[in-house]
């Protein structure tokens, strides 16, 4: 699929596979969680511009390179999405921390918005919108879709676990929006959940479940 990443490093896939253990406590599911969005940062922000600086070295005079004051801004979508920002931050502490608020209708299983806080100058960032899972696809939509209502245009997607019918719905809403995955699975089953994925991440994250 164009503009999906699924990203095959073996340290993503060892911690992936501790992070599906349905044993894994909530201490360790969160440090996971909290671990593969920073391996995954790496990727996602590879294509970050740079300039040519120079630095005093105790030896000689270096030619570096150093980001080119690119503005980034990190948007969680509530609640599980929270799990991935702090070692996002870690790497890029200059960025910013938007909140969108979504939960699921159980019904419809469509996204309800009930939080959107941004950044004022959220048009002029690069935005990485990032959720641990990508099921239906409805809530990075959505998210997606109150970014470039505000004037966003340049959204990456970061997802630890997808599958096939949420990323064809991103595709198909927002073809411009690159989706980085730690692991793309079978199918949604009849409740709109991934198989074999990992259950309910947000109960997972906080220990609700």
């Amino acid at each position: 699929m164009a503009n999906v990443h699924v990203l095959d490093h073996p340290l993503i896939q060892h911690k992936l596979a501790i992070l599906r253990n349905e044993k894994t406590g909530v201490k360790e599911f969160r440090e996971m969680i909290s671990e593969i969005a920073g391996l995954m940062c790496y990727e996602a922000t590879r294509n970050l511009p740079t300039t040519e600086v120079e630095v005093q070295t105790p030896v000689a005079l270096a030619k570096c390179r150093m980001l080119a004051g690119k503005k980034l801004a990190i948007v969680p979508i509530l609640r599980a999405g929270l799990g991935m920002v702090d070692s996002i931050v870690d790497l890029i502490p200059s960025a910013k921390i938007g909140h969108i608020g979504l939960y699921r209708d159980p019904e419809t299983h469509l996204p309800v918005e009930y939080y959107c806080k941004l950044p004022d100058d959220i048009e002029n960032r690069q935005v990485f919108v990032v959720d641990p899972m990508l099921a239906t696809g409805g809530s990075a939509v959505a998210a997606i879709d109150f970014l470039k209502a505000r004037g966003c245009k340049q959204i990456i997607m970061m997802n630890i676990i997808g599958c096939p019918e949420g990323v064809q719905a991103v595709q198909d809403a927002h073809p411009d929006v690159e989706i980085y995955l730690a692991g793309m699975d079978e199918r949604l089953n009849d409740h709109a959940y991934i198989i074999p994925g990992l259950g309910d991440a947000g109960d997972r994250i906080f220990g609700t479940r």
